[in-house]
């Protein structure tokens, strides 16, 4: 990179699980949850006020709503939030027959579905799935037999979708049909060696590179999808990196969730700031604005 890199921590609240950073221009607030103990956080960059609405069990993910409420992937199934009163109003569980899942990592597309994985609790292999919701609330399998589905992105032209299934240290990529939601042509594009850590949260820039948070790997790194190269790497004092997302007024700044979870008393002590929200502002890229549901 050709500047120096400044990484902030946002607000000092240590997440157990924190994930999922979604910017919501409407507020010009940052979003998102700590899984473990079931909670939506948001900062007001504007007010500096942070907000926690919990949601009393596990939640993947938040995405914002035409109508500035929350769309979340809860264990109990998908669900609108009220972001005034918190109150919660289930939509559907595709799951529902499968008491050992969980829903896990979900993003918007391009034409407004939201899109979901799930995984079990144990994190058993090939137990989970990817989900779409439309916009008339109906639901559909995407992709079957996924471990940890976590990262997602669409191609800056909409052709392309970028999936990563955390255990295989791999991004992959589909062809995308934004009208009709349709991949196919499953192909991989990256691996991620094994030193770098587990391939976590993913977001793109604007000019369609690919940023990649690593769990156990103390990074976020930025990759070219076409070559599969690796173009840089961005070090975190925190070994549990969970995801990345492009935020502020002109999408310029990076923000980067981390986690707690499972680290030992000499980890924590070693990694005072694990669990928290970091931002590294005016980054020298620009994202894409988050898709409302």
């Amino acid at each position: 990179m050709q500047k120096e890199i400044s990484i902030e921590t946002v607000i000092h609240h240590t997440c157990l699980l924190g994930e999922g950073p979604v910017w919501d221009a409407k507020r010009n607030s940052i979003c998102w949850v700590d899984i473990l103990n079931g909670e939506i956080h948001e900062f007001s960059t504007e007010n500096k006020t942070h907000k926690i609405i919990p949601v009393h069990q596990k939640i993947g993910a938040v995405v914002i709503c035409k109508d500035s409420n929350f769309l979340a992937a809860l264990k109990n199934g998908l669900a609108f939030i009220d972001r005034e009163n918190g109150k919660i109003k289930m939509i559907s569980n595709p799951e529902k027959h499968l008491h050992g899942n969980r829903l896990n990592d979900g993003k918007c597309d391009p034409a407004g579905r939201f899109w979901v994985g799930s995984m079990s609790l144990a994190e058993d292999e090939a137990a989970g799935s990817v989900y779409i919701l439309e916009k008339d609330l109906s639901i559909f399998k995407k992709i079957e037999n996924v471990t940890i589905p976590n990262g997602m992105a669409w191609r800056v032209n909409h052709q392309t979708f970028y999936f990563i299934d955390t255990p295989t240290y791999e991004v992959v990529a589909y062809d995308y049909d934004k009208n009709t939601g349709s991949i196919n042509n499953k192909r991989t594009i990256i691996k991620i060696a094994k030193e770098d850590g587990f391939p976590d949260g993913m977001t793109i820039d604007n000019e369609g590179m690919l940023w990649i948070a690593h769990w156990d790997g103390w990074q976020v790194s930025r990759w070219n999808p076409d070559t599969g190269e690796k173009i840089f790497e961005i070090k975190l004092s925190v070994a549990k990196v969970t995801s990345c997302s492009f935020g502020g007024k002109n999408l310029e700044d990076l923000y980067i969730t981390s986690a707690k979870t499972g680290l030992n008393e000499k980890e924590l002590l070693e990694q005072p700031n694990a669990g928290n929200l970091f931002v590294i502002r005016n980054c020298g890229f620009k994202g894409i604005a988050a898709i409302e549901f």
